[in-house]
């Protein structure tokens, strides 16, 4: 890829010459190493940015020093629960609404639409309530606080198929009938 870049550099600098009748011996040569370097810059930046484009197709509600807000603002009382704290008593929590503190493993890298949810073995997929905001995809690997609607839901082979697709990995073979989901309302996510 980067040789098509710098390939593509010399052709454009070839045919700006040729446009303005120049000879690329005449040109001066302070003028050519100046193109030059300006066209390898622009290369180099294409190369890195490529495909690890991260996509922000919200913003946040409130951003502070340390975090930004997505969906709406946490609230100013309570203590979050873990994350292996309500997986293990989730019959306790099914259909609640839970403060929870936990850390984003993976990102949707489609859209940044869901995560997934990570505390030690326990997992949850965290989408946001009526579709409405979205995460940015570069978010994995940060704690993060949320406010959400606790569920333990059945999976189909294609739900997993697709989810799988979005984070961009294959579908394990036979993947669990079952997930642990959780619809936020508000993430408060750590600023890089």
């Amino acid at each position: 890829m980067r040789l098509e870049h710098l390939k593509l550099v010399i052709k454009n600098i070839s045919d700006l010459t040729e446009t303005h009748h120049m000879n690329l011996s005449r040109l001066n040569p302070y003028i050519f190493r100046t193109l030059l370097v300006l066209g390898i810059m622009g290369m180099a930046s294409a190369t890195f940015a490529g495909e690890e484009e991260v996509k922000r197709l919200s913003e946040p509600v409130a951003v502070t020093s340390s975090h930004e807000f997505f969906g709406a603002m946490l609230p100013d009382t309570g203590t979050p629960l873990s994350l292996g704290d309500v997986v293990k008593n989730n019959d306790k929590y099914q259909d609640q609404e839970v403060l929870l503190a936990t850390r984003i493993a993976k990102v949707c890298q489609k859209k940044g639409c869901f995560f997934v949810a990570q505390d030690g073995s326990a997992t949850a997929r965290v989408s946001f309530k009526d579709y409405g905001f979205f995460i940015p995809t570069d978010s994995g690997g940060k704690d993060v606080v949320l406010l959400g609607t606790f569920s333990r839901k059945s999976v189909s082979k294609e739900e997993a198929e697709h989810y799988a697709k979005d984070l961009g990995e294959t579908a394990e073979p036979s993947p669990e009938r079952f997930q642990y989901s959780i619809v936020a309302s508000a993430v408060k996510i750590p600023r890089s």
